[in-house]
């Protein structure tokens, strides 16, 4: 029998400069085990070269060499470590405002996102920047983690006072999921081990809830949604069996795919019948996301990369112009009216132009300005995007993965924003 697929959280931290992320990244690794020995010495090598009196732990997390002599996080760093409950990939993104754009890239694939908040400090405009960017992302589930909770003597009013300051200003946003949890990533208190330090907290340990976050019913698996990355022709002379063999593989981006489920192939419109769904380990008799899978199928359709196979009676949309959020990334240039960009949406890429920027966003206020001429490097706003070719398209709520997209430079062919499908146009 095999064994279960242990499922992975993906989980990015952010917050103020210095509210002590990387540190915290660094207590998970050193505590639950997750490190090895030369990284330690290499880490402990480094605290005594800078003078410090104990092991610096964000040193595990802080990989570039600018980051270990600034003491700060520059680029979005990612680290995997696992238990035996779950597998984790970690997003450890920037606190600083230029490196919005390294939160944004950090937090979109995210499960769940753990803010910091330092505990002498309160909430910060950076913690309700993050707190928006990550409702704005629809990243499913929130960690507030109040952390240095032992430079205010533990207490609890102090943790009480950001709970009720966060709370408030949350029920501006729409989050799903909602826990805090004080901390003190220094000394290991509630990060991977309940503390006795503060007795008056009876809520879980920061691994113990990332272990047991429920998400599962996070996946959309009610819209199937198959885009396909690549069509498999194998040939051998020697094996006849492979001379009509044609599968398409991709990533199942929603809904659960079965051996015998009737499909459409879109742009065509044409319906075949599952037979096969192989996995990289063989056979499998069904697939959900965010599994990687070549489907078979009955009948011989010409499919090509950027289509989509999907249910019949339950289609995305088709549409040429998109209503779409942006964050903008890039720092040479900056999005306005009339702009000729590439997009790339799933598996699929094409022309695209902006016909109209409806208002830039204050992530700090709220406040919409309908008069903005131009996002800049980090500003977020809302657009009207027209694309040469048909997209399949979802709502960025209900599916993230046919909901966002990706806009790139023509000329320098680096990626310049993220777009979020709000409603998308027919």
């Amino acid at each position: 029998m095999a064994a279960p697929r242990m499922d992975i959280l993906r989980f990015a931290t952010a917050g103020s400069v210095d509210d002590g992320k990387s540190t915290l990244i660094g207590r998970l690794l050193y505590d639950s085990k997750s490190i090895f020995e030369d990284q330690l010495e290499s880490v402990e090598r480094t605290s005594v070269d800078r003078g410090e009196e104990y092991t610096n732990l964000a040193l595990l997390t802080d990989g570039l060499r600018a980051e270990r002599e600034q003491g700060i996080t520059i680029d979005v760093a990612y680290r995997y470590f696992a238990t035996p409950r779950r597998k984790f990939i970690i997003a450890d993104t920037p606190g600083h405002i230029q490196y919005t754009r390294n939160m944004v890239t950090g937090a979109s694939t995210a499960d769940l996102a753990i803010i910091l908040v330092d505990a002498r400090k309160g909430i910060q405009e950076q913690s309700r920047r993050h707190a928006f960017l990550t409702t704005l992302l629809q990243v499913p589930h929130l960690v507030v983690a109040v952390n240095k909770m032992d430079l205010v003597d533990y207490s609890e009013d102090v943790f009480k006072g950001i709970v009720d300051e966060f709370t408030s200003f949350a029920s501006k946003l729409s989050i799903g999921d909602l826990a805090f949890i004080p901390v003190s990533a220094l000394h290991g208190d509630n990060v991977v081990e309940r503390s006795m330090n503060m007795p008056w907290y009876d809520g879980s340990s920061l691994l113990h809830h990332l272990e047991n976050v429920h998400i599962a019913s996070d996946r959309n698996l009610i819209d199937v949604r198959f885009p396909v990355q690549c069509v498999i022709r194998p040939h051998r002379s020697t094996d006849p069996a492979l001379h009509d063999y044609r599968g398409y593989a991709g990533q199942v981006a929603g809904g659960v795919l079965k051996p015998g489920d009737e499909v459409i192939h879109l742009p065509s419109g044409l319906t075949s019948t599952i037979t096969h769904i192989e996995s990289p380990n063989g056979p499998v008799e069904e697939a959900y996301p965010p599994m990687s899978v070549t489907i078979r199928l009955a009948d011989e359709i010409d499919i090509s990369r950027g289509d989509m196979i999907c249910r019949p009676n339950n289609q995305p949309q088709v549409a040429q112009d998109l209503d779409a959020m942006i964050c903008w990334m890039d720092d040479a240039k900056t999005l306005a009216p009339r702009t000729k960009l590439t997009l790339k949406h799933t598996t699929r890429t094409v022309k695209a132009m902006v016909k109209d920027l409806q208002y830039r966003l204050d992530v700090n206020t709220l406040h919409r300005d309908e008069t903005a001429e131009s996002l800049r490097l980090n500003e977020i706003g809302r657009v009207t995007l027209r694309v040469t070719q048909p997209l399949f398209v979802d709502d960025y709520g209900r599916n993230r993965l046919t909901g966002g997209f990706i806009l790139i430079d023509e000329a320098t062919n680096a990626t310049v924003a993220a777009g979020m499908i709000s409603n998308p146009l027919r």
